[in-house]
Protein backbone atom coordinates (compact mmCIF):
# COMPACT_ATOMS: atom_id res chain seq x y z
CA UNK A 1 0.00 0.00 0.00
CA UNK A 2 3.10 2.23 -0.54
CA UNK A 3 3.88 4.88 2.07
CA UNK A 4 0.72 5.85 2.73
CA UNK A 5 -0.83 4.85 6.08
CA UNK A 6 -3.87 4.92 6.81
CA UNK A 7 -4.44 2.55 9.99
CA UNK A 8 -2.25 2.78 13.44
CA UNK A 9 -2.09 0.57 16.66
CA UNK A 10 -0.95 2.32 19.48
CA UNK A 11 -1.08 1.75 23.43
CA UNK A 12 -2.15 4.82 25.48
CA UNK A 13 -2.23 4.85 29.80
CA UNK A 14 -3.33 7.33 31.83
CA UNK A 15 -0.65 8.60 34.53
CA UNK A 16 -0.40 7.04 38.00
CA UNK A 17 -2.55 9.16 41.09
CA UNK A 18 -0.46 10.35 43.90
CA UNK A 19 -0.52 9.04 47.10
CA UNK A 20 -2.19 10.54 49.67
CA UNK A 21 -1.41 11.56 53.37
CA UNK A 22 -2.98 9.77 56.24
CA UNK A 23 -2.16 11.91 58.91
CA UNK A 24 -3.68 15.12 57.99
CA UNK A 25 -5.92 13.85 55.53
CA UNK A 26 -3.86 14.95 52.31
CA UNK A 27 -4.95 13.61 48.93
CA UNK A 28 -2.63 12.94 46.42
CA UNK A 29 -3.07 14.65 42.82
CA UNK A 30 -4.69 12.64 39.90
CA UNK A 31 -2.65 11.17 37.14
CA UNK A 32 -2.28 12.93 33.46
CA UNK A 33 -4.82 12.28 31.19
CA UNK A 34 -3.83 10.99 27.27
CA UNK A 35 -5.89 13.16 24.92
CA UNK A 36 -5.82 12.81 21.14
CA UNK A 37 -5.88 16.28 19.19
CA UNK A 38 -6.61 16.98 15.43
CA UNK A 39 -4.05 18.67 13.91
CA UNK A 40 -3.65 19.76 10.08
CA UNK A 41 -0.55 18.70 8.37
CA UNK A 42 0.02 15.72 10.80
CA UNK A 43 -0.37 12.32 9.14
CA UNK A 44 -0.06 8.80 10.95
CA UNK A 45 3.47 8.00 9.17
CA UNK A 46 4.73 11.11 11.07
CA UNK A 47 3.60 10.03 14.49
CA UNK A 48 5.18 6.38 13.83
CA UNK A 49 8.12 7.53 12.78
CA UNK A 50 8.30 10.05 15.54
CA UNK A 51 7.24 7.51 18.17
CA UNK A 52 8.59 3.89 17.04
CA UNK A 53 7.53 2.10 20.13
CA UNK A 54 3.53 3.67 19.64
CA UNK A 55 3.44 4.05 23.57
CA UNK A 56 1.39 7.25 25.13
CA UNK A 57 2.33 7.57 28.98
CA UNK A 58 0.76 10.55 31.21
CA UNK A 59 2.31 11.91 34.09
CA UNK A 60 2.06 10.35 38.00
CA UNK A 61 0.25 12.76 40.08
CA UNK A 62 2.62 14.35 42.85
CA UNK A 63 1.86 12.79 46.17
CA UNK A 64 0.04 14.61 48.99
CA UNK A 65 2.95 16.01 51.67
CA UNK A 66 3.21 18.74 54.46
CA UNK A 67 3.73 21.60 52.16
CA UNK A 68 1.04 20.61 49.60
CA UNK A 69 -1.81 18.55 51.09
CA UNK A 70 -3.55 18.51 47.56
CA UNK A 71 -0.59 16.78 45.30
CA UNK A 72 -0.73 18.29 41.47
CA UNK A 73 -2.37 16.86 38.99
CA UNK A 74 0.49 14.69 36.79
CA UNK A 75 1.58 16.25 33.38
CA UNK A 76 -1.68 14.95 30.45
CA UNK A 77 0.05 13.70 27.38
CA UNK A 78 -1.04 15.22 23.92
CA UNK A 79 -1.09 13.34 20.95
CA UNK A 80 -1.76 14.70 17.38
CA UNK A 81 -2.91 13.24 14.90
CA UNK A 82 -5.27 14.43 11.59
CA UNK A 83 -8.23 15.40 10.96
CA UNK A 84 -10.37 12.55 9.21
CA UNK A 85 -9.31 9.85 12.46
CA UNK A 86 -11.98 7.82 13.80
CA UNK A 87 -10.26 5.85 17.53
CA UNK A 88 -11.24 2.17 17.87
CA UNK A 89 -10.80 0.02 20.81
CA UNK A 90 -8.94 -3.35 20.12
CA UNK A 91 -12.39 -4.76 19.56
CA UNK A 92 -13.38 -2.32 17.25
CA UNK A 93 -15.70 -0.36 19.11
CA UNK A 94 -15.77 3.19 18.43
CA UNK A 95 -14.20 5.94 21.00
CA UNK A 96 -14.68 8.82 18.81
CA UNK A 97 -13.89 11.10 15.73
CA UNK A 98 -11.87 13.74 15.36
CA UNK A 99 -12.90 15.47 11.77
CA UNK A 100 -11.25 19.01 12.19
CA UNK A 101 -8.24 20.72 13.02
CA UNK A 102 -8.41 21.86 16.94
CA UNK A 103 -11.03 18.74 18.25
CA UNK A 104 -9.90 16.82 21.30
CA UNK A 105 -10.63 13.13 22.61
CA UNK A 106 -9.99 11.62 25.86
CA UNK A 107 -8.13 8.47 24.65
CA UNK A 108 -7.22 7.04 28.38
CA UNK A 109 -8.12 8.96 31.51
CA UNK A 110 -5.62 9.26 34.45
CA UNK A 111 -6.00 7.18 38.01
CA UNK A 112 -7.56 9.02 41.22
CA UNK A 113 -4.81 10.32 43.86
CA UNK A 114 -4.89 8.97 47.42
CA UNK A 115 -7.37 10.22 49.57
CA UNK A 116 -9.80 9.31 52.38
CA UNK A 117 -12.50 7.06 50.47
CA UNK A 118 -9.53 5.28 48.43
CA UNK A 119 -8.03 4.84 52.35
CA UNK A 120 -4.88 7.17 50.48
CA UNK A 121 -4.02 4.67 48.09
CA UNK A 122 -3.65 6.28 45.04
CA UNK A 123 -5.35 4.34 41.45
CA UNK A 124 -3.42 3.31 38.47
CA UNK A 125 -4.93 5.41 34.99
CA UNK A 126 -6.95 3.97 32.36
CA UNK A 127 -4.91 1.85 29.85
CA UNK A 128 -6.07 0.41 26.53
CA UNK A 129 -4.63 -0.79 22.69
CA UNK A 130 -6.40 1.71 20.80
CA UNK A 131 -6.41 1.62 16.81
CA UNK A 132 -6.07 5.28 15.04
CA UNK A 133 -7.82 4.55 11.62
CA UNK A 134 -7.80 7.58 9.28
CA UNK A 135 -10.59 8.28 6.53
CA UNK A 136 -9.37 10.68 4.21
CA UNK A 137 -11.91 14.00 4.02
CA UNK A 138 -12.55 15.23 0.05
CA UNK A 139 -15.05 16.83 -1.37
CA UNK A 140 -15.09 14.83 -3.92
CA UNK A 141 -14.47 11.01 -4.58
CA UNK A 142 -13.17 9.41 -7.85
CA UNK A 143 -14.26 6.01 -8.17
CA UNK A 144 -13.87 3.71 -10.89
CA UNK A 145 -12.36 0.35 -12.27
CA UNK A 146 -8.68 0.20 -12.48
CA UNK A 147 -7.70 1.88 -15.69
CA UNK A 148 -10.43 4.04 -15.67
CA UNK A 149 -8.27 7.10 -16.47
CA UNK A 150 -9.31 8.40 -12.58
CA UNK A 151 -5.28 9.34 -12.23
CA UNK A 152 -5.46 10.79 -15.62
CA UNK A 153 -8.41 13.10 -14.59
CA UNK A 154 -6.88 14.08 -11.02
CA UNK A 155 -3.79 15.26 -13.27
CA UNK A 156 -5.62 17.06 -15.74
CA UNK A 157 -8.30 19.04 -13.44
CA UNK A 158 -5.53 19.37 -10.60
CA UNK A 159 -2.67 19.93 -9.28
CA UNK A 160 -1.98 16.51 -8.13
CA UNK A 161 0.95 14.50 -10.02
CA UNK A 162 -0.19 11.13 -9.46
CA UNK A 163 1.54 8.27 -11.31
CA UNK A 164 0.10 7.29 -14.53
CA UNK A 165 0.17 3.95 -16.62
CA UNK A 166 -1.14 1.26 -18.50
CA UNK A 167 -1.41 -1.23 -16.65
CA UNK A 168 -4.41 -2.03 -13.99
CA UNK A 169 -3.45 -0.82 -10.85
CA UNK A 170 -1.88 2.03 -10.98
CA UNK A 171 -3.00 3.83 -7.67
CA UNK A 172 -1.94 1.69 -4.98
CA UNK A 173 -2.23 4.62 -2.38
CA UNK A 174 -5.04 7.38 -2.17
CA UNK A 175 -4.39 10.56 -4.21
CA UNK A 176 -4.98 13.96 -3.10
CA UNK A 177 -5.54 17.32 -5.45
CA UNK A 178 -7.08 20.27 -5.38
CA UNK A 179 -9.11 22.01 -8.08
CA UNK A 180 -8.85 25.77 -8.10
CA UNK A 181 -11.62 28.06 -9.72
CA UNK A 182 -11.02 31.55 -11.03
CA UNK A 183 -12.60 32.68 -8.09
CA UNK A 184 -10.43 30.89 -5.73
CA UNK A 185 -12.32 28.50 -4.37
CA UNK A 186 -10.73 25.38 -3.75
CA UNK A 187 -12.54 21.69 -4.22
CA UNK A 188 -10.45 18.78 -3.26
CA UNK A 189 -10.62 15.56 -4.95
CA UNK A 190 -9.80 12.52 -3.50
CA UNK A 191 -8.38 9.41 -6.30
CA UNK A 192 -8.74 5.88 -4.49
CA UNK A 193 -7.10 2.76 -5.46
CA UNK A 194 -8.87 1.10 -8.50
CA UNK A 195 -12.06 -1.24 -6.92
CA UNK A 196 -12.51 -4.29 -8.66
CA UNK A 197 -15.24 -7.00 -8.45
CA UNK A 198 -15.42 -8.26 -4.87
CA UNK A 199 -14.43 -5.10 -3.09
CA UNK A 200 -16.90 -5.06 -0.60
CA UNK A 201 -15.48 -8.31 0.31
CA UNK A 202 -12.35 -6.84 0.92
CA UNK A 203 -10.93 -8.56 -2.70
CA UNK A 204 -7.65 -6.52 -3.73
CA UNK A 205 -7.96 -3.45 -1.47
CA UNK A 206 -11.27 -3.62 -1.04
CA UNK A 207 -11.78 -1.92 2.76
CA UNK A 208 -8.79 0.08 2.11
CA UNK A 209 -10.52 2.16 -0.69
CA UNK A 210 -14.06 1.70 0.18
CA UNK A 211 -13.66 3.51 3.84
CA UNK A 212 -12.05 6.77 2.33
CA UNK A 213 -15.69 6.87 0.06
CA UNK A 214 -17.33 7.44 3.60
CA UNK A 215 -15.98 10.83 4.63
CA UNK A 216 -16.54 12.20 0.83
CA UNK A 217 -19.42 14.76 0.13
CA UNK A 218 -19.77 14.08 -3.63
CA UNK A 219 -18.60 10.71 -5.52
CA UNK A 220 -17.35 11.11 -9.13
CA UNK A 221 -18.27 7.67 -10.69
CA UNK A 222 -14.99 7.47 -14.02
CA UNK A 223 -16.04 4.70 -16.61
CA UNK A 224 -14.20 3.52 -19.29
CA UNK A 225 -16.62 4.16 -22.55
CA UNK A 226 -14.55 1.01 -24.38
CA UNK A 227 -15.16 -1.09 -21.10
CA UNK A 228 -13.18 -2.52 -18.87
CA UNK A 229 -11.61 -6.23 -18.60
CA UNK A 230 -9.02 -6.68 -15.67
CA UNK A 231 -7.30 -9.75 -17.07
CA UNK A 232 -7.49 -12.42 -19.31
CA UNK A 233 -9.24 -14.71 -16.50
CA UNK A 234 -11.90 -12.15 -15.92
CA UNK A 235 -15.10 -11.27 -18.00
CA UNK A 236 -15.28 -8.18 -19.83
CA UNK A 237 -17.79 -5.74 -18.87
CA UNK A 238 -19.40 -3.06 -20.59
CA UNK A 239 -19.77 1.02 -19.91
CA UNK A 240 -23.40 0.21 -18.72
CA UNK A 241 -22.20 -3.01 -16.60
CA UNK A 242 -19.64 -1.66 -15.16
CA UNK A 243 -21.52 1.49 -13.87
CA UNK A 244 -23.78 -0.94 -12.20
CA UNK A 245 -21.00 -2.95 -10.97
CA UNK A 246 -19.39 -0.15 -9.03
CA UNK A 247 -23.21 0.35 -7.65
CA UNK A 248 -23.07 -3.18 -6.32
CA UNK A 249 -19.78 -2.63 -4.61
CA UNK A 250 -21.02 0.50 -2.78
CA UNK A 251 -24.43 -0.65 -2.18
CA UNK A 252 -22.95 -3.94 -0.82
CA UNK A 253 -19.79 -2.30 1.47
CA UNK A 254 -22.54 0.53 2.95
CA UNK A 255 -25.99 1.71 1.49
CA UNK A 256 -25.36 5.32 2.58
CA UNK A 257 -22.85 5.54 0.09
CA UNK A 258 -25.41 5.23 -2.71
CA UNK A 259 -27.22 8.38 -0.93
CA UNK A 260 -24.13 11.03 -1.54
CA UNK A 261 -24.74 13.24 -4.91
CA UNK A 262 -22.94 11.42 -7.71
CA UNK A 263 -21.64 12.86 -11.10
CA UNK A 264 -21.04 10.35 -13.88
CA UNK A 265 -18.06 11.22 -15.85
CA UNK A 266 -17.44 8.97 -19.43
CA UNK A 267 -13.89 8.78 -20.24
CA UNK A 268 -12.11 7.78 -23.46
CA UNK A 269 -14.11 9.74 -25.49
CA UNK A 270 -11.15 9.84 -28.32
CA UNK A 271 -11.63 6.06 -29.45
CA UNK A 272 -12.80 5.27 -32.65
CA UNK A 273 -16.76 3.71 -31.72
CA UNK A 274 -16.74 6.23 -28.47
CA UNK A 275 -19.82 8.18 -30.01
CA UNK A 276 -21.60 4.69 -30.83
CA UNK A 277 -21.06 3.26 -27.75
CA UNK A 278 -22.21 6.44 -25.71
CA UNK A 279 -25.69 6.64 -27.35
CA UNK A 280 -26.24 2.88 -26.61
CA UNK A 281 -25.06 3.71 -22.62
CA UNK A 282 -27.42 6.80 -22.82
CA UNK A 283 -30.30 4.88 -24.03
CA UNK A 284 -29.21 2.00 -21.34
CA UNK A 285 -29.08 4.88 -18.18
CA UNK A 286 -32.51 6.06 -19.30
CA UNK A 287 -33.92 3.02 -18.59
CA UNK A 288 -31.79 0.54 -17.08
CA UNK A 289 -34.44 -1.42 -16.17
CA UNK A 290 -34.77 -2.78 -19.75
CA UNK A 291 -31.15 -3.92 -20.05
CA UNK A 292 -30.82 -5.68 -16.44
CA UNK A 293 -31.53 -9.12 -18.05
CA UNK A 294 -28.24 -8.99 -19.70
CA UNK A 295 -26.11 -8.73 -16.20
CA UNK A 296 -26.10 -11.71 -13.78
CA UNK A 297 -28.84 -11.86 -10.63
CA UNK A 298 -25.92 -11.11 -8.03
CA UNK A 299 -24.48 -8.65 -9.94
CA UNK A 300 -27.75 -6.46 -10.02
CA UNK A 301 -27.88 -3.60 -7.11
CA UNK A 302 -31.12 -3.30 -5.33
CA UNK A 303 -30.69 0.72 -6.27
CA UNK A 304 -29.39 2.57 -8.82
CA UNK A 305 -27.36 5.44 -8.27
CA UNK A 306 -29.51 8.79 -9.45
CA UNK A 307 -26.47 10.97 -11.45
CA UNK A 308 -26.70 14.42 -11.31
CA UNK A 309 -25.05 14.73 -14.63
CA UNK A 310 -23.39 12.50 -16.86
CA UNK A 311 -20.10 14.26 -18.93
CA UNK A 312 -18.36 12.26 -21.99
CA UNK A 313 -14.75 13.65 -21.60
CA UNK A 314 -11.32 12.95 -22.62
CA UNK A 315 -8.25 12.72 -20.80
CA UNK A 316 -6.36 12.81 -23.69
CA UNK A 317 -7.40 15.54 -25.80
CA UNK A 318 -9.12 17.30 -22.59
CA UNK A 319 -12.53 17.36 -24.30
CA UNK A 320 -15.29 17.89 -21.68
CA UNK A 321 -12.64 18.77 -18.57
CA UNK A 322 -13.71 22.15 -17.90
CA UNK A 323 -17.41 21.39 -18.09
CA UNK A 324 -16.66 18.97 -15.82
CA UNK A 325 -14.96 21.13 -13.70
CA UNK A 326 -17.69 23.29 -13.75
CA UNK A 327 -20.56 20.50 -12.89
CA UNK A 328 -18.85 19.35 -9.77
CA UNK A 329 -18.55 23.18 -8.64
CA UNK A 330 -22.20 23.43 -9.16
CA UNK A 331 -23.17 19.92 -7.41
CA UNK A 332 -20.70 21.31 -4.23
CA UNK A 333 -22.46 24.81 -4.30
CA UNK A 334 -25.91 23.42 -4.22
CA UNK A 335 -25.23 20.88 -1.21
CA UNK A 336 -23.91 23.99 0.78
CA UNK A 337 -26.55 25.76 -0.16
CA UNK A 338 -28.93 23.36 1.02
CA UNK A 339 -26.76 22.67 4.38
CA UNK A 340 -26.81 26.88 4.76
CA UNK A 341 -30.60 26.17 4.33
CA UNK A 342 -31.01 23.59 6.67
CA UNK A 343 -28.87 25.03 9.35
CA UNK A 344 -30.95 28.39 9.14
CA UNK A 345 -34.45 26.62 9.59
CA UNK A 346 -33.20 24.46 12.61
CA UNK A 347 -31.71 28.08 14.11
CA UNK A 348 -35.58 30.04 13.30
CA UNK A 349 -36.98 26.58 15.05
CA UNK A 350 -35.13 27.05 18.17
CA UNK A 351 -35.89 30.56 18.31
CA UNK A 352 -39.38 30.01 18.19
CA UNK A 353 -39.52 27.21 20.54
CA UNK A 354 -37.29 29.54 23.19
CA UNK A 355 -39.86 32.75 22.59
Amino acid sequence: YGNFIDNLRVYVRGGTGGMGYPRLGGEGGRGGDVWFIARERTTLKSIRERYPQKRFIAGTGANSSVKALKGEKGKDCEVHVPPGISVLCDDGTQIGELNAAGERLLAARGGLGGSLATNFLPYKGQRRIVHLDLKLIADVGLVGFPNAGKSSLLSKISHAKPEIANYAFTTVQPELGKIMYADYKQISVADLPGLIEGAHANKGMGHKFLKHVERTKQLLLVVDISGFQLSIKTRFRTAFETILLLTKELELYKEELLTKPALLAINKMDLPCAKDNLNELMKQLQNPQDFLHLLQEEMIPANTLEFKDIIPISTYTGEGIEELKAHIRKCIDEEAEQENEEYRKKKLLLLQTSV
